[in-house]
């Protein structure tokens, strides 16, 4: 693609990214057939070369963005399903990024949904205020009725209150944490907690820590480290992305300058794929910010990957379940990681079928499901369908976004960890289904 950037503009560094990846695409279109927007929709622009041709026209005009940019670019997922699919190589992620926060600092959005990302980019990265923000849901589901029909807005709110869950577990340590291996130590890990996760569904770090510390890994919780970043990074809010981006670099450098760290193990593959990216994010950064995020970007592994690596055995019977594997977009398109977690839960004896149209997103996605609920609802029940047609009795997956979006009575969501730590000796997870 040709572009008509000035030096002037080339000489910013994210101008520079972005007109490397626009200069990549060759217009071919393939990443239009594995859009999931463009696949419902059908429209150009809701596809990632429209998009990009969109993006395109924004940064070279050096001027604000218009409501019809910033209506097509909300609706991308940043499934970066197109990363795959593309022959050749355009990096649609860093592309979209960049088009976001272009579009937070020049786009003034009605007032309603400032407040409402305002409201999201402040509480879900924070554990305590999204527990808090999560019990008041569940006391205004009552008044959900009295929502208006129809507007954006009200659409938004009830897809809150509908997402937010019946009861919560209790609240998981926090801090700092020091767990010892099992017999010789193997190696040390730091594990990332996250926000969203300890607060939805900490059995799930409690589950790693089982599996690794079981299988020789000491396994330290850094003082410090907390969100990833990823939530504000995907709303293009770019400072409070960056400062707890920051924060974990620092956490995790002084156990890597201490006593080492052989891997940071990432257990939501959302977060992961931001983690893996942190030596990107910080190329501009003065020093020594750019080293250190290369250090840690270069440790980063999804659990998956940890688990293969210091070989993973089951200790009981096969449970004879058949497992629904959905491959969550940020793990399969994000980190190109397909196969491990397959190889993993055949190991630990569930039997392992993937649904039709696998590369395509349920639609959570982060904030997705909550800032475009009907495409997100649209979406959720393509998945579904296919999932239920595997003939499962659950579904397995690496992201608690996913589990949240596709879990329920009927077909529980469970997270692969969670099943792998069971089958090599662990508690059974609390949603497993009965026998049949």
């Amino acid at each position: 693609m040709q572009t008509n950037f000035t030096a002037a503009q080339l000489a910013d560094q994210d101008i520079s990214a972005s007109n490397t990846i626009l200069r990549s695409c060759v217009h071919c279109g393939f990443c239009t057939a594995t859009c999931p927007t463009f696949v419902l929709l059908g429209d150009e622009l809701d596809s990632p070369r429209g998009r990009i041709y969109l993006i395109k026209d924004m940064l070279e005009s050096g001027q604000p963005a218009t409501e019809a940019v910033v209506r097509h670019v909300d609706r991308c997922l940043s499934c970066l399903s197109c990363m795959t699919t593309c022959p050749s190589g355009v990096h649609y992620m860093h592309l979209v990024d960049h088009a976001r926060r272009y579009i937070e600092e020049t786009y003034t959005r009605p007032w309603p949904e400032r407040l409402l990302r305002q409201v999201l980019g402040r509480t879900l990265p924070y554990p305590r205020r999204f527990r808090l923000a999560l019990a008041a849901a569940r006391a205004a589901r009552p008044l959900a009725a009295l929502l208006p029909k129809q507007g954006v807005m009200a659409t938004r709110l009830r897809a809150m209150l509908a997402l937010a869950p019946a009861s919560l577990p209790p609240a998981a340590a926090a801090g700092p944490q020091l767990h010892p291996a099992e017999g010789p130590r193997r190696g040390r890990v730091a594990l990332m907690t996250g926000c969203a996760q300890t607060v939805l569904a900490p059995s799930i770090n409690a589950a790693t820590i089982r599996l690794l510390t079981r299988m020789g890994l000491e396994v330290v919780v850094a003082r410090g480290q907390g969100c990833c970043g990823a939530l504000n990074h995907h709303m293009g809010q770019h400072d409070p992305a960056m400062a707890f981006a920051r924060a974990n670099i620092e956490a995790w450098t002084r156990e890597i300058d201490g006593e080492g760290l052989d891997a940071i193990v990432v257990n939501a593959s959302g977060c992961g794929t931001t983690v893996k990216d942190y030596g990107f994010m910080f190329r501009a950064e003065a020093e020594p910010w750019p080293a250190r995020a290369a250090v840690v970007a270069a440790r980063a592994r999804d659990v998956s990957e940890v688990l293969l690596q210091f070989g993973y055995e089951a200790r009981r019977p096969a449970p004879g379940l058949t497992v629904a594997y959905h491959a969550a977009c940020s793990l399969q398109h994000g980190q190109k990681i397909t196969a491990a977690p397959k190889q993993l839960l055949q190991k630990a004896g569930f039997t392992v079928k993937e649904p039709v149209e696998s590369h395509l997103c349920c639609g959570s996605a982060g904030t997705y499901n909550l800032m475009q609920p009907e495409i997100a609802g649209q979406l959720k029940a393509r998945k579904l369908g296919n999932l239920a047609r595997t003939g499962g009795r659950l579904i397995a997956s690496g992201n608690i976004g996913c589990l949240t979006q596709l879990g329920s009575a009927s077909l529980p969501a469970i997270h692969t960890v969670e099943l792998l730590d069971w089958m090599a000796g662990g508690p059974a997870p609390a949603n497993l289904p009965a026998p049949p």
